[in-house]
């Protein structure tokens, strides 16, 4: 059997150590994978003067899969972020961040098992922003018909294939009426089709916010704008331990990439005590796109036994006093330990 062609995309700051963690721990666990490494971000600018070269984009559109580490964007001035232009030029619409609590891993937030589905390609992350006067600027937010039906429907299909049960579109309607407003109507509209099957609600933003941090398991599906999603899905992952355990996944007609929600965390790259579970288990998601799943379970049972049994071995954001190349090498054994054991059928 040919090996499927992945594009490895380390990425900078930490990106280089998660990432390889992360392709130790996806070999292990069974795939047969040629990875295609290139350069992106800050270090693919300092090289060819491009976060995000040409080169790059034609090999992820021949390839079809490519798990990505974290960029840095230089905040106010500098080069695009390479992130944002990404996911636009490949058409990468729907961005996925599942939110679990991880067993072992306390927090006063309670169980959390929850689905962030945000749209990835307009809103206020269109760029379209001008100084009209001096000292006045404006930020144009960009919410289209088309953009938000797509992704509605994309979280209604996601929740029926996952078994969940409901899904709430986020919003800030009473506001905006106009943007907010065409939003939530077309997640109404296109909520109609799967009627008892999955239901459906909304609630504002700034109520979420709220209701997350007091009782996280009353939410199924999320469904969000871009910046929504964005500020949403961090505040989620801070409710299971934090960004360093939250994966991330995004889709669109033709590819996708797979990379965690964290960013490129520039202070600590290089000492080795970055935490790599949120990279290595957006791998195990990439095994499942592609159709193993007997390693996504693999992934997933191994950072579970990781994080209840073995906990010296946590790097030190999760209280441990282990290191990135210490904890991924516990869970490859875990994972070349599970490899002999039969596979259930969900996680």
């Amino acid at each position: 059997m040919s090996k499927r062609r992945v594009v490895l995309l380390p990425g900078d700051g930490i990106g280089p150590e998660v990432v390889e963690a992360a392709r130790r721990v996806v070999e292990a666990s069974g795939p047969e994978i040629e990875w295609v490494p290139m350069e992106i971000g800050a270090i693919a600018y300092e090289k060819y003067g491009d976060a995000l070269p040409a080169d790059v984009l034609q090999e992820i559109r021949r390839c079809g899969v490519a798990l990505k580490g974290p960029t840095t964007t230089p905040s106010g001035t500098g080069h695009a972020s390479a992130n944002v232009r990404l996911r636009k030029e490949l058409g990468l619409f729907a961005n996925i961040r599942p939110v679990k609590s991880v067993p072992g891993l306390d927090t006063p937030y309670g169980q959390t098992d929850l689905v962030i589905v945000r749209e990835n390609t307009e809103d206020l992350y269109s760029g379209l922003e001008n100084e009209i006067a001096p000292g006045v600027v404006t930020s144009i937010k960009v919410i289209t018909e088309v953009a938000s039906r797509r992704i509605a429907k994309f979280a209604f299909e996601y929740a029926l294939r996952w078994g969940r049960k409901r899904v709430t579109a986020v919003h800030k309607a009473n506001i905006m009426k106009k943007a907010d407003g065409l939003f939530l109507e077309c997640c109404r509209q296109e909520s109609m089709p799967y009627e008892g099957r999955v239901s459906f609600d909304d609630i504002l933003v700034d109520a979420l916010a709220m209701k997350l941090v007091t009782k996280p398991s009353q939410f199924d599906v999320l469904l969000l704008e871009n910046l929504y999603g964005d500020i949403v899905s961090d505040l989620a992952a801070g409710l299971i331990g934090g960004l360093g355990l939250a994966p991330g996944a995004n889709y669109g007609p033709d590819c996708a990439v797979f990379e965690a929600i964290h960013g490129s965390a520039p202070d600590i790259a290089g000492k080795g005590i970055a935490n790599p579970i949120a990279m290595i288990l957006s791998g195990a998601m990439m095994c499942h796109h592609m159709g193993d799943v007997a390693s996504y379970m693999r992934i997933r049972k191994s950072v579970r036994a990781i994080t209840t049994e073995h906990r010296e071995f946590l790097t030190p954001d999760l209280g441990g006093t282990g290191t990135t190349r210490s904890l991924a090498d516990a869970i490859v054994r875990e994972v070349e330990r599970r490899r002999r054991e039969p596979i259930e059928n969900h996680a």
